[in-house]
């Protein structure tokens, strides 16, 4: 238990935090940065000090207790600081999508009333210029990265630096502003807000507490023995509930430094320099790193390839029972110590995971064929279960506990229950105060004694371990009654790295059928081995050897659906391999990559109609966000493939 977990009832807020760590460590390395290729590192007493400056200096240009304050960028510390130093004055930080279109940034920035900004850079200060005028309560943008600033003139506008040496004036003129504010802040005062990612509609401004977060980050803390001698990679979206945890509430509780990327395209590069020892990623993340790997197997030579296949054929035999501790035969272990000697260590060293000692994956259900991969590696990878409105935590899974298709066990302190409809609810000391300026949702998410509905199906088994089946709303059945999860058999699909997305279809219906976005990296990779020339992923996709590859991968898993007697009805009967990448800009799926499957059913009705009635293909013409906000048409004719299913009742026989 690390001294400022054993103090957060008197250190109940991140400032409390903050001058507490700066005391307790005060030359300890808090956060860094990578840049220009160098790692720059700030002690708990530099960022107190700059935290300082900030939050007076946004005092001065005019920042309240009460107000609003978005911040919008990649992983940088003063974007980290910028969160605290709003929470010193008793203003709300609300971190927004550093990708999201410009009108997407205008909604949140208008319904979270926002007065001041903080963004990273020309880019961002951009959007919001193109926003301002719909944007009735901003008055101020502060901007962090000065390149590309230099003709800009506007009064509103303001240099961080600026800023932060308005700041240490008003600190000369007010001695006690802020030490007195930090005193004033409590527990029960809302920290952040966070916008949810909007599968169903308009994102929802969720407001969390200080007690909501550094309670549940300390649980966790201590659940997982975290301390302050352990290092954090920070690259996932600021907005992101996850990030705001991981990368913020439990560095402040523990005291370990927080490291950011130098940029999104290096990530994997500075992952591997650093080597952290808590690493924290989505299933899209390992799904990515998988794909890479496959992807540099198949360049290897022949002999390498086959060391490779043997040395992970042992260590999905025996490597995920040395992690658990099991018994396993000497022959095994032999093997085992060659393959970390071979492949397994210099994988992960490749990698960047050498010395990870606690990983987790949430946000999604990561497929229980992936999440072995990882473990049989050694690396302790873990299942938690959690959501915005619970301040991540609802489901941990404790060491020497693990199960690929189960999330593990109520959090600490949370209670745990499945309603008569099946889905999952929970009660916690991170459950949410209130959605911003929407009482009928609050209403109906969370009861009065305090329950929260996350909209997800899931069983408990005898053990208490959470098995989470689907969104609730998303779990169907096929006219004949057979069970159809559709973000099962996506997950199932998506293990296969040429495999990006999938979309599963088959409520009401009488099979099921699914729509397939190749991964361009993979099957580019592989058409440049093979000589295969393309020259567009729309004929990529059109390329018979790719979509016969595709029917494998689905017959795969048809064949693992069969062994299930529950879900053998809803294997895959016939699939179509979309002619572009489902993409949030489109608003094909969030800005956390999950799919908006009501849009989507919308956006190509007339792509599910041609799954079903038996058509051969179908003609589309789909509209297309470009990168710079440019409007364009892609049009396709697309094969519409039957696939082959198997028949349940042998394979049961055989079992």
């Amino acid at each position: 238990m690390t001294d400022a977990y054993s103090n957060i009832d008197t250190c109940d807020t991140f400032p409390k935090l903050l001058l507490h760590n700066a005391k307790r460590w005060p030359d300890g390395k808090a956060i860094r940065e990578k840049e220009f290729g160098i790692w720059q590192s700030h002690s708990w007493s530099q960022v107190a000090d700059e935290i300082r400056a900030l939050a007076c200096g946004l005092a001065a240009i005019g920042l309240k207790r009460g107000d609003k304050l978005a911040i919008v960028g990649d992983n940088r510390p003063r974007l980290y600081w910028s969160m605290c130093a709003a929470q010193v004055i008793g203003a709300i930080p609300v971190p927004v999508y550093q990708d999201s279109v410009a009108d997407e940034m205008a909604y949140v920035i208008d319904h979270a009333e926002i007065s001041i900004a903080i963004v990273e850079n020309q880019e961002q200060v951009d959007k919001l210029f193109e926003i301002k005028e719909r944007c009735e309560n901003l008055r101020d943008i502060v901007y962090d990265d000065g390149r590309g600033m230099r003709r800009y003139a506007e009064p509103f506008l303001h240099a961080f630096d600026e800023v932060q040496e308005q700041g240490r004036a008003y600190d000369k003129a007010n001695p006690n502003f802020f030490d007195d504010s930090v005193a004033n802040g409590a527990g029960s005062q809302t920290a952040i807000m966070l916008y949810t990612s909007g599968t169903t509609g308009r994102p929802k401004g969720v407001v969390l507490s200080f007690d909501n977060v550094i309670r549940t980050a300390a649980n966790g803390v201590a659940f997982d023995s975290l301390n302050a001698d352990d290092e954090v990679l920070a690259y996932l979206p600021m907005a992101w509930v996850g990030d705001n945890l991981f990368s913020f509430a439990q560095s402040y509780v523990t005291g370990f430094c927080v490291s950011c990327p130098e940029s999104s395209d290096t990530v994997m590069l500075d992952l591997r320099e650093l080597g952290p020892t808590y690493f924290f990623a989505p299933p899209s993340i390992f799904e990515n790193i998988l794909t890479t790997v496959m992807i540099r197997m198949e360049d290897a030579s022949p002999l390498k390839r086959s060391v490779f296949h043997y040395f992970m054929d042992v260590a999905k035999r025996c490597g995920i029972k040395l992690l658990n501790g099991d018994a396993v035969s000497i022959k095994d272990r032999l093997l085992y110590g060659l393959g970390q000697i071979l492949v397994y260590g210099p994988l992960k060293n490749t990698l960047g995971f050498s010395r990870i000692r606690l990983a987790y994956t949430a946000g999604e259900a990561i497929g229980p064929d992936m999440f072995d991969f990882y473990r049989s590696l050694g690396i302790n990878l873990k299942q938690l279960y959690g959501s915005t409105e619970a301040s991540v935590y609802i489901t941990i899974q404790a060491d020497g506990e693990i199960k690929a298709d189960t999330v593990g066990k109520a959090a600490p302190d949370v209670e745990l229950k499945i309603a008569d409809n099946g889905e999952v609810m929970f009660r916690s000391p991170g459950a949410f105060v209130e959605y911003f300026k929407n009482p009928a949702a609050t209403r109906e998410t969370k009861t009065d004694d305090g329950w929260v509905h996350t909209g997800d199906a899931g069983i408990l088994d005898a053990s208490g371990e959470l098995k989470i089946i689907d969104r609730a709303k998303d779990v169907g059945k096929l006219n004949d009654g057979s069970l159809v999860p559709p973000k099962y058999i996506e997950n199932k699909l998506k293990f296969f790295s040429d495999i990006k997305e999938a979309v599963v279809f088959g409520h009401n219906r009488d099979f099921c059928a699914a729509f397939i976005n190749i991964d361009l990296v993979a099957v580019g990779s592989w058409a440049e081995r093979n000589n295969v020339a393309y020259g567009s992923y729309q004929e990529l996709t059109a390329n018979p050897d790719v979509i016969e590859s595709i029917r494998g991968h689905i017959e795969k898993v048809n064949r693992d659906l069969a062994a299930d007697e529950n879900l053998a009805g809803s294997q895959i009967r016939r699939f179509m391999v979309l002619h572009k990448e489902l993409d949030a800009d489109d608003g094909e799926l969030t800005r956390t990559r999950k799919v908006r499957r009501g849009f989507i059913a919308d956006k190509y009705g007339i792509l599910i109609e041609a799954l079903y009635d038996g058509s051969t293909h179908a003609e589309i013409e789909t509209e297309v966000t470009f990168e710079d906000g440019r409007k364009g048409v892609v049009r396709a004719d697309l094969q519409v493939l039957d696939i082959a299913t198997q028949s349940a009742e042998p394979l049961r026989k055989a079992s």
